[in-house]
């Protein structure tokens, strides 16, 4: 199995549209088996759930995601686990013991009208690169 993980600086990045890379685990028999990353260059939202299928990813750990992004990667038959937060590394090991926290407020809805709430804070531009600096927590 493969688990992906929006990406920065080993921190799980907040945005999964803006993500710059994934951390991506190859596991087996609940063990992480090889890291690698997987660049997204100017690849957007919708094309993400494309790179990802085409890595045979299927599970995603990320902070922050909209709608689109969410139904893009229902369609690759991708499973989400949203609202994640902290090293890459230690977030799939602690997903693989059964004890990944995460907050339950993770969807960003951005894309919906401008002035958004993310997770609790006033996102202030379409982009969400206002006040939240481009990350939805």
């Amino acid at each position: 199995m493969k688990i992906a993980v929006t990406c920065e600086n080993d921190e799980v990045f907040q945005h999964f549209g803006h993500t710059p890379e994934f951390a991506v685990f190859e596991v087996e028999n609940g063990k992480i088996v090889a890291e690698s990353r997987l660049l997204c260059g100017e690849t957007g939202h919708g094309a993400l759930a494309g790179l990802l299928a085409g890595g045979d990813v299927e599970v995603l750990i990320c902070g922050g995601i909209g709608g689109g992004a969410l139904n893009a990667l229902a369609a690759a038959d991708i499973q989400v686990i949203g609202g994640a937060s902290g090293n890459v590394r230690q977030v799939v090991e602690a997903l693989l013991a059964g004890h990944l926290a995460v907050n339950a407020d993770f969807y960003c809805h951005h894309h919906e009208e401008e002035g958004h709430s993310c997770g609790g804070h006033s996102c202030g531009s379409h982009s969400c690169g206002g006040s939240c600096g481009g990350h939805c927590h």
